[in-house]
């Protein structure tokens, strides 16, 4: 069995999720920029009405996963209201400026994660490493459950050799997950190729604005589409990756 972990930019779309049977939600705001902590109201809301385990990224900005004191106190932050709140687990990663994993504070957030109940997986942070042999070594040493990555590629289908041979070298110590690009055109390769047990994607689609009147001499972003649409999970997308991956 094939599971499907939903990167979910908002409550809605994690109950899309689950109503399309994900196993999992990584709540998360700001997809566009690669994904922020999301606030604590879509936290306390997910975890109220979601049944499936709840994950939540925790990355202060977008840009870097270099950190100065006072992001790093932010992060800490954030991880205790994910304990407080009765999450099942944080996504985490932070980087050294030579781009080997920051053992230091990673060991940090996992003890304090995992004191607080919760599991922990490493983000695409892993991406960016200089090393990913080391990567693997290093993020297995801090007790994760699970590392998310493209294969240090934009997209996990054109990483997927990689990550196989990531999958080949974790020997089950740790579960490498793919993620990015993963659509229900492109799981059944990328399952094939890489033997993946877990995978993840937003399985999104545009939903339009229903706003009748829109100020056409305005614009409140530099996104250059329709910046009243927005992009939310979809029951149908979730459903159809889970029938691919597992045909």
């Amino acid at each position: 069995m094939i599971n499907l972990e939903v990167c979910a930019n908002s409550l809605t779309s994690a109950l899309a999720a689950q109503e399309g049977g994900a196993i999992r939600v990584e709540l998360c705001d700001n997809l566009n920029e690669g994904g922020a902590t999301p606030s604590y109201g879509q936290i306390k809301m997910a975890r109220k009405l979601l049944n499936i385990k709840l994950y939540v990224l925790i990355r202060p900005r977008e840009g870097d996963f270099l950190y100065s004191d006072i992001e790093f106190e932010i992060i800490k932050a954030d991880v205790q209201y994910c304990i407080d709140a009765g999450c099942d687990g944080v996504v985490i990663g932070i980087l050294k400026a030579d781009g080997s994993i920051d053992k230091p504070r990673c060991t940090e957030l996992v003890k304090m994660a995992k004191k607080g109940g919760l599991g922990v997986t490493f983000h695409r942070a892993f991406d960016m490493c200089n090393d990913m042999d080391q990567a693997l070594e290093d993020i297995i040493e801090l007790g994760c459950e699970r590392i998310l990555t493209s294969g240090g590629k934009s997209t996990a289908p054109e990483g997927a050799n990689v990550i196989a041979q990531l999958i080949k070298k974790a020997a089950g110590r740790i579960i490498i997950m793919p993620g990015s690009g993963v659509s229900e055109s492109t799981v059944a390769d990328l399952v094939h190729i890489t033997k993946a047990t877990e995978i993840h994607s937003s399985a999104r689609s545009v939903v339009k604005s229903k706003m009748q009147y829109h100020n056409d001499h305005l614009s409140l972003s530099n996104n250059s589409t329709d910046e009243l649409s927005i992009m939310i999970t979809d029951v149908q997308k979730v459903k159809d990756i889970i029938r691919v991956a597992n045909y």
